[in-house]
């Protein structure tokens, strides 16, 4: 396995982690059982995005943490039993309680499991592409949401309930896919030479000279707070957009079918996945403060056409406003893990890197709180005009980090 081109990694990791990013489909996901249970607020079943996001960062926490003390094999195969697990109880639940805890609290581990073993493993094949590799492999994650999205409202029975039965399928696809691809991961050795002649050490040419240094001494600096804050900020804007896409496009375009609505919806996916690989590529070439930059102007500009979009009800800008703000949420992982790396340094890179994930437990309310202010308001526009605050703030926290 060793002896496979580097590029077969990415390759597998893309894919598995096209398949555990389905988490972020929860707003397609949630409409039939919204249908079933009508008794359910919108605040309610919005948080079952943010226990699943939550999870999802405590599961790559605790996948970073057993990075160096088990076969990272492992992780990916627990990853999919409990994907298994978790489909499968969502799928017979009755209860808000037991839709929480499967695809909640098992799924959202499950997936913050397979993310951590894919960035710390097929990563390291890459020290001299971080950024633009980072951004092919969160791609995949990006724009899983919209493949399974599509997939579930063309194969999802029409009758009260008949979201069940694709629960359960994604539960056994998921365990297959994951348990396959758990074979391919495998770290490169010390005897790894990538195309530029060096061995496995870092890529020489940085734009900004960091420090290797392990957890706790990268959150003593304040260039991680600010980071973690920035990172906080504009995730909270594009979860709340992401949770509530399907109702925002319903509120716009009343008289707009349901396939085109979700593919609408699905315009979010597709572009957080181009934007993944476009700031990647950017973060290599122009490095950390200019990408920084260039995310936080577009989202501020891209919740603007939003906002226009609504005082006009204009469908064609909301459209435009959907593709603007997932190439802007895009880019906000990428960055993470790219600024992980050139900060702080690869040895320590499976914990710092989960530790600056653990912003989307906080980024997560945003998904509760977009819901709490449409149950309150009755309107969606509320939510904008909190997401564009969020990514002012954000730009101030950019301004005040420095080199390490």
């Amino acid at each position: 396995m060793k002896k496979l081109n580097r590029w077969v990694y990415v390759v597998v990791g893309t894919i598995v982690l096209l398949f555990a990013g389905l988490i972020y489909a929860w707003s397609v996901l949630a409409s039939p059982i919204a249908e079933e249970f009508t008794y359910w607020s919108n605040a309610q079943l919005s948080l079952t995005f943010t226990i699943g996001m939550t999870m999802f960062c405590l599961g790559g926490l605790v996948g970073g943490l057993c990075a160096n003390k088990i076969n990272v094999k492992i992780n990916v195969w627990v990853s999919a039993t409990l994907f298994l697990i978790g489909f499968y109880l969502a799928s017979k639940t009755t209860t808000l309680w037991g839709l929480y805890i499967g695809f909640g609290v098992l799924g959202g581990f499950a997936s913050g499991l397979a993310y951590n073993a894919v960035m710390s493993t097929m990563c390291k094949w890459f020290p001299d592409k971080q950024g633009l590799v980072s951004g092919i492999l969160l791609m995949g994650f990006g724009i899983g949401s919209f493949i399974t999205g599509k997939v579930y409202q063309a194969y999802t029975p029409a009758e009260i309930g008949g979201w069940r039965t694709s629960f359960l399928v994604f539960g056994i696809v998921l365990f297959i896919v994951l348990f396959i691809g758990g074979f391919f991961f495998v770290k490169p050795g010390e005897d790894f030479v990538h195309p530029d002649g060096s061995r496995n050490t870092r890529n020489k040419k940085k734009f900004e000279c960091g420090i290797d240094v392990n957890a706790s001494v990268m959150i003593k600096r304040p260039a991680f707070w600010l980071f973690f804050s920035w990172a906080i900020l504009l995730s909270g804007a594009g979860l709340s957009l992401i949770s509530q896409a399907k109702g925002v496009a319903i509120e716009i375009g009343s008289q707009v079918d349901g396939g085109t609505i979700a593919t609408v919806v699905g315009l979010i996916s597709i572009f957080n996945g181009i934007g993944r690989v476009v700031y990647g590529g950017m973060f290599d070439k122009v490095g950390r403060a200019k990408t920084m930059f260039t995310i936080n102007m577009v989202f501020i500009l891209s919740v603007g056409v939003l906002i226009v979009a609504f005082i006009t009800k204009s469908f064609a800008l909301i459209v435009l406003g959907f593709m603007c703000c997932g190439f802007s949420y895009g880019g906000i992982p990428t960055t993470s893990s790219a600024f992980v790396n050139a900060f702080y340094g690869p040895t320590h890179y499976p914990v710092n890197f989960s530790i600056i994930n653990l912003s989307l437990i906080f980024a997560s309310f945003g998904s509760t709180i977009s819901g709490a202010l449409y149950d309150s308001s009755g309107s969606y526009l509320s939510t904008f005009i909190v997401m564009i605050g969020a990514t002012i703030v954000g730009l101030i926290c950019f301004f005040g980090i420095k080199k390490p």
